[in-house]
């Protein structure tokens, strides 16, 4: 057990150094490079489980730092608590599905969230639209969270085409975030993924990400969104090949 511990801590530094990049410089999405990369090494349920204490901490702050720019409760509501509710429908299905079934579903999301960014990276919604697909939107996303760790190719691609204010972006993702991991953590505990090992990884995997945010919010001054982007995608592409081929052919 301690030979296998210290074989991971390397991937979960990486893990935790791409995922707080990402997250210091757009203000969310840690999950998103954190999980595949973590997984690629691991299993999807272990690095699940792991994250999801850290997706709960990290958004806290920024959530109440932004609070006043959030959209209405209405909205609020129906997106968080379908994610709530998605994430636990997810979780049953992280517990029940084989690991390489699961890590080829990750994959396949991720490439799919990397094919929309790049083909529809102009696709809008109006407030009235996004009020009305509010809940199924946040029930899918939950759903994906749940079973594979990534909300991102349905929360985060449905509250971009809402072209949102950076602020009211970010306190709106938070909440979704903290209410959704919180529905999930329940769940994890049920299904006996999550235990006290795994929990102070993820206290661990928090204070890793808070660290490595500084350098995210400095990149993000220093390269133009669209480059960053770029290579966030190309990487996220990388990772995704890396799991398939490792799946299908290994």
């Amino acid at each position: 057990m301690t030979h296998i511990d210290l074989a991971l801590v390397l991937p979960a530094l990486l893990a935790c150094f791409l995922g707080g990049v990402l997250k210091g410089a757009t203000g969310a999405g840690a999950p998103v490079i954190g999980v595949p990369v973590l997984a690629a090494l691991t299993n999807v349920q272990f690095a699940v489980a792991v994250f999801v204490t850290s997706n709960v901490l990290t958004n806290v702050k920024q959530a109440w730092e932004y609070r006043k720019a959030q959209l209405p409760w209405p909205f609020m509501v129906l997106f968080a608590g379908g994610g709530a509710l998605g994430a636990i429908a997810g979780t049953f299905l992280l517990a029940g599905l084989p690991s390489d079934t699961l890590s080829i579903a990750m994959a396949t999301v991720v490439l799919g969230y990397v094919g929309f960014r790049i083909f529809k990276a102009d696709w809008m919604l109006s407030y009235a639209a996004g009020l009305r697909l509010s809940g199924p939107i946040g029930f899918l996303g939950g759903a994906l969270q749940g079973a594979t760790g990534i909300s991102a190719p349905a929360s985060i691609t449905f509250l971009n085409a809402l072209k949102l204010p950076r602020s009211t972006f970010i306190a709106t993702i938070s909440v979704f975030f903290i209410v959704m991991s919180i529905g999930q953590i329940e769940q994890l505990i049920v299904v006996g993924l999550l235990d006290w090992y795994r929990f102070f990884l993820g206290l661990g995997v928090t204070v890793a990400i808070s660290l490595f945010m500084p350098l995210g919010n400095y990149l993000a001054r220093h390269l133009s969104k669209e480059t960053f982007d770029k290579i966030m995608l190309g990487l996220l592409t990388l990772i995704a090949a890396k799991i398939l081929v490792q799946e299908l052919f290994f």
